[in-house]
């Protein structure tokens, strides 16, 4: 097969929103360009980092007699996803840090309490425009923010919510979905 330009891309934002977040069980797009279900709610910008996304698998090695690899047995696999959440004030980022129990709104006033009680899983969809104009959906059923940066507070930059998710197995045993539409 021969090399193809035309393959490269980059991913940006999608317009009008591009990180959102539903209850478990809430009905999951199939499709790049499916309209998301309206339990999905947006998480606002996005630091310019964008958002990574590390798919690891661990291994032994199992070796003969002699040092020859015999076997290759997979020992656990990840797939992690990190961003900076800059929206500081918004209500649904601000429940996902903290836990959804935990932040109140009340008059346009917000409380956040801070506790050591578990975060919730939830379903997450990242969208993204790819540079020939084509989508690209990230669909993640069942993830969970498992930690929060350090937050900065400073004149020099926004406060942000540097978020590691960690997306567990579905009941088909798949941890995330893409889908690509055609440009």
């Amino acid at each position: 097969m021969a090399n193809n330009a035309a393959n490269v891309t980059a991913g940006k934002p999608m317009i009008g929103g591009a990180v959102h977040v539903a209850p478990i069980g809430t009905t999951l797009p199939t499709t790049a360009l499916a309209t998301l279900n309206e339990a999905f709610l947006d998480i606002g910008y996005i630091s310019a980092d964008g958002i990574s996304n590390d798919i690891s698998r661990t291994s032994t090695s199992i070796r003969a007699w002699g040092g020859d690899e015999v076997l290759n047995i997979q020992n656990e696999k990840n797939d992690i996803w990190t961003f900076t959440m800059i929206e500081a004030k918004n209500i649904n980022v601000l429940k996902q840090v903290f836990g959804e129990e935990n932040v109140t709104e009340t008059g346009g006033a917000i409380t956040v309490t801070v506790n050591s009680k578990e975060l919730t899983s939830w379903s997450w969809v990242f969208d993204m425009l790819l540079s020939d104009g084509s989508a690209k959906r990230s669909v993640l059923p069942n993830a969970k923010i498992t930690n929060v940066a350090e937050i900065t507070y400073s004149d020099s930059a926004a406060v942000g919510y540097n978020a590691t998710l960690n997306a567990m197995p579905d009941t088909n045993g798949n941890t995330h979905y893409e889908y690509i539409s055609a440009q």
